[in-house]
C-alpha cells in the first residue's frame, strides 16, 4: 500500500509539469473546463488540434459556436456548429480545409433543413479529370486532364427539406459546380411544367368562328 501511495503522489506531482512541457510547443493555447488543451497555435503560427470557436451575434445575425479539429492549419474531419442556446445547427465534413462529402444543416428546432454534397481535393491524386460543358446546354461535350489544386466544389445531390414534416421540397444535381437540369420527378411541383392540352377539332372550330369576338363564353360543347 505504501508503494501505491508514493506512486499516486508522484503522479500528482509530475502530471502538471508534464502538461506544462507538452504545451511549451505552442505559442498560444487555452484550456477547456475539463483541462484539455484547445485552440492551440504552434510556434510558427499554425492552428492545430481541437478548436472551439465562438462567433457572437452581429448586426441581427445569430451567433454560434463551432468545434472540430485543425491539422496543419486546415479544418479536417467533422465540424459541428451549435446555436448559442446549445442546439445543433450544422454538421460539416472537411478535408484539407475544404468541404468534402455530406454537409447537414438543421433548424433551431432540430429539423433537417438542407443536405449538401461537396467534393474536396484528393492529395493522393495529383491530376484530375474535369468535364467540359457546351455553351448552349448542360451537356458534357469533352473532358480534359488538369493538375489538381486544393479546392472544394459542389458535387452530387443536394436536398431541401420541409421543416417539421421532413418532406423533400426539391433536389439538385451538381457536377463540380455545374448545376444539371432538375429532374422533375424528383424535385416536386416547383419545377414541374404545366401539361400541354391537346386541342380537339371542336376546340379549333370554335376558336376559328369566334376569333376577334368580345364577350364570347366557352361552354362544355367546345371541350374547353
Amino acid at each position: 500500500m505504501k508503494s501505491l501511495t508514493i506512486a499516486s503522489l508522484l503522479t500528482t506531482i509530475f502530471l502538471p509539469v508534464f502538461s506544462i512541457n507538452a504545451n511549451a510547443q505552442y505559442k498560444d493555447y487555452q484550456l477547456s473546463p475539463k483541462g484539455d488543451t484547445i485552440n492551440a497555435v504552434t510556434k510558427v503560427g499554425v492552428k492545430t488540434g481541437k478548436w472551439v470557436i465562438h462567433v457572437p451575434e452581429l448586426r441581427g445575425n445569430p451567433g454560434y459556436e463551432q468545434e472540430g479539429v485543425y491539422i496543419k492549419g486546415e479544418k479536417d474531419g467533422y465540424w459541428r456548429s451549435y446555436s448559442l442556446q446549445g442546439d445543433l445547427i450544422a454538421v460539416e465534413s472537411y478535408k484539407l480545409g475544404g468541404k468534402d462529402g455530406a454537409q447537414l444543416y438543421y433548424t433551431n428546432l432540430g429539423d433537417l433543413e438542407r443536405e449538401e454534397s461537396w467534393r474536396g481535393f484528393n492529395p493522393d491524386a495529383p491530376y484530375d479529370t474535369i468535364a467540359i460543358y457546351g455553351t448552349e446546354s448542360n451537356e458534357i461535350v469533352d473532358y480534359k486532364i488538369v493538375k489538381a489544386e486544393p479546392y472544394s466544389v459542389k458535387d452530387g445531390e443536394w436536398k431541401y427539406y420541409e421543416p417539421g414534416s421532413g418532406r423533400v421540397l426539391r433536389t439538385e444535381k451538381w457536377d463540380r459546380n455545374n448545376l444539371a437540369k432538375p429532374n422533375v420527378k424528383n424535385v416536386g411541383a416547383a419545377y414541374a411544367k404545366p401539361k400541354k392540352v391537346e386541342k380537339t377539332a371542336e376546340m379549333l372550330e370554335w376558336e376559328r368562328k369566334n376569333r376577334g369576338k368580345k364577350g364570347v363564353v366557352r361552354d362544355g360543347r367546345t371541350g374547353m
